[in-house]
């Protein structure tokens, strides 16, 4: 068939994750050697499209990087449609910025890997008149619209297995090993990690908790001869308190604060439990993706070269019923998609002993 797209762009925004190198080979050798396509690559996500920042994609630049972590675009958080105080000036100037390479290059759409803030651009961006198409990426696992996102089942494995190595300390030293995962609006993370890895406390910003319930969960462990915990908490987890307060308050009251080090405190106060904790950061993001995540961004990558060929734009691939299918831009712009209480995970983490705070 004769593809309906020649010629496209290509940028990576946000967060790096693993995956992200498996969906641009994806998209491209699907581009390239299934419709004769060629690709532009920007460089650091929407800052490279501000600045004209590019280069034409050659065949070996995407060969062998299937199994490499990061991607060989770079990324950043530019954010083009936010203004700078009040000055609004600023942002009609990226945005045309923007406008004017994209047709200068006479690309017939821009192909955006990211997560929330990045559909949420890329969607404003459509609306302007561009051709866009987009592929679901974070660790977070937060994007709406798709079932999963590459990325999250990478860091799955790596917060499990920080997990299981903190159960040895914890168990030798008689403790409360505290974890802090990734997770700002989202619990994804922390609620998979934390059953997977057998953890006693689950919290998640979905749940807010309190700290009595946790206390009691504790205690009781003690008065059945288990002398060690494990409390799993996503970075963005709340108690029932902090849930009361307009976002503002919130914000002031979390300020340079890290939540499983408050958590942490609490616990003691609460149990004189002595407590430890580990703030995993940024491990979570990097390395070799896992083979599930190499598999999913590909399918990913080769559904947005289809939507490519045959002009569907405005949208994002997804997976939905274990199918790889697509949704209206429209659907993951300016939304998170969070856990829901009536999840399964939520009550398999319920069934085998778990608090989640409440």
């Amino acid at each position: 068939m004769t593809p309906v797209t020649k010629r496209f762009g290509i940028l990576t925004s946000g967060g790096d994750c693993p995956g992200l190198n498996a969906a641009i080979r994806g998209v491209c050798r699907a581009a390239y050697d299934k419709y004769g396509m060629v690709g532009v690559g920007f460089a650091d996500g929407y800052r490279g499209l501000i600045n004209g920042d590019y280069r034409v994609l050659k065949r070996e630049d995407f060969w062998g990087i299937l199994t490499r972590g990061g991607t060989i675009l770079g990324s950043s958080r530019e954010k083009p449609f936010k203004n700078i105080g009040s000055d609004y000036d600023i942002v009609d100037e990226k945005v045309s910025a923007i406008k004017e390479n994209y047709h200068e290059l006479k690309l017939d759409c821009l192909v955006v890997l990211g997560g929330n803030g990045a559909h949420s651009t890329a969607y404003k961006l459509a609306q302007e008149g561009l051709n866009v198409v987009g592929l679901p990426k974070t660790i977070d696992n937060d994007v709406q619209g798709t079932e999963r996102c590459f990325g999250f089942h990478s860091a799955l494995s790596i917060a499990t297995e920080a997990i299981d190595r903190l159960h040895t300390t914890a168990q030798s030293h008689n403790r409360a090993m505290v974890i802090e995962l990734m997770g700002h609006k989202a619990g994804w993370l922390a609620l998979y990690a934390g059953v997977a890895g057998g953890g006693d406390v689950v919290l998640i910003p979905e749940i807010p908790y309190d700290i009595k319930t946790i206390g009691d969960h504790l205690k009781k462990r003690l008065q059945e001869g288990k002398g060690f915990s494990i409390v799993v908490v996503a970075e963005g987890a709340m108690s029932c308190k902090e849930a009361a307060m307009d976002k503002k308050a919130r914000k002031r009251q979390r300020e340079n604060v890290s939540i499983g080090y408050r958590v942490a405190g609490e616990i003691k106060c609460e149990t004189n439990i002595e407590t430890r904790t580990t703030v995993l950061g940024y491990v979570q993001r990097g390395g070799v993706p896992s083979a599930s995540d190499r598999a999913l961004a590909t399918s990913l990558g080769v559904a947005a070269a289809d939507l490519l060929a045959y002009g569907k734009y405005n949208r994002m691939v997804c997976l939905s019923n274990d199918r790889v299918t697509s949704v209206d831009l429209s659907v993951p712009a300016g939304k998170t998609r969070t856990v829901p209480r009536n999840h399964y995970m939520i009550d398999a983490a319920l069934a085998v002993g778990a608090c989640l705070g409440r």
